[in-house]
């Protein structure tokens, strides 16, 4: 089995450079956001599209004596390890793979949106052309070779750092406690437990979740375990069921019409 891996991204360290953006768009030959308007701000994107998986945000913020700082987080799936977008797709279309990558199977994907309306990150994101569903996939074909992500490897801050869930777990837990000198207020997000299973994308944040646009205490939705258990397995039964009624009718249907044909030509 292969080994659980994970990256960590470390916002005290990142300099805004979007060497990552440029990798991830280059490394699944996605195109360019063009209509992407300017407004006069660093940021480039309000947020995850279906041709930019990864993306990093530009937080203007103040520390407790009022200096202003940008505070700069990469956004992206965060690879949960109960994937809400996984337990509520009616198609099967997304699996999580043993290295902990949540990947989406496009040929499966219908549009339908599930996983999109059920992500506590909103993560997932439809395209409209293509009506598939498009999220960060951790560059799994990159592990299953060995290497690591593309973004990791561009990185020129040794900001991104990419390894086994174990070793980043615990580097996380030495950069808190050299992050905590200059940001009072640092901690550690993904990592570990949590209501999503915990995550294969963690950060070293400067200040609360809640700053970064990230939910304080991530959980799946109370009504995913019912579709998950409930729902779609009765709903497949009731297509199995419908596919069964529709066989029935026809043969039916014909029966009747063989029926009326004889008598037309008996009477």
């Amino acid at each position: 089995m292969a080994k659980e891996m994970a990256m960590l991204h470390d916002i005290s360290r990142c300099s805004g450079c979007r060497a990552c953006m440029v990798a991830c768009k280059q490394w699944h030959d996605l195109p360019a956001d063009m209509s992407t308007p300017f407004n006069g701000q660093y940021q480039s994107h309000d947020d995850l599209t279906p041709t930019t998986l990864n993306l990093v945000k530009f937080n203007e913020t103040t520390d407790d004596q009022g200096k202003f700082r940008w505070d700069i987080i990469k956004v992206q799936c965060m690879h949960c390890g109960d994937p809400a977008c996984r337990n509520g797709c009616p198609e099967n279309a997304i699996a999580k793979l043993d290295s902990g990558a949540v990947v989406i199977n496009e040929d499966q994907c219908v549009g339908c949106g599930y996983c999109a309306k059920n992500c506590p990150f909103g993560v997932p994101k439809i395209d409209g052309i293509t009506h598939k569903s498009k999220k960060c996939d951790l560059c799994f074909d990159r592990i299953q070779e060995g290497l690591v992500p593309s973004c990791a490897k561009t990185c020129t801050a040794d900001a991104i750092s990419f390894g086994t869930k174990e070793e980043m777990e615990k580097l996380a837990q030495e950069r808190l406690e050299v992050v905590k000198q200059s940001f009072p207020n640092a901690q550690l997000y993904g990592v570990g437990d949590n209501k999503v299973g915990g995550n294969h994308m963690m950060y070293v944040l400067t200040d609360k979740p809640e700053k970064f646009g990230l939910p304080a205490d991530p959980a799946n939705p109370s009504s995913i375990n019912m579709w998950k258990d409930v729902v779609r397995p009765v709903g497949q039964l009731a297509g199995i069921g419908a596919v069964a009624g529709i066989v029935g009718m026809a043969a039916v249907a014909k029966f009747r019409k063989d029926r009326m044909d004889k008598n037309k030509k008996e009477g």
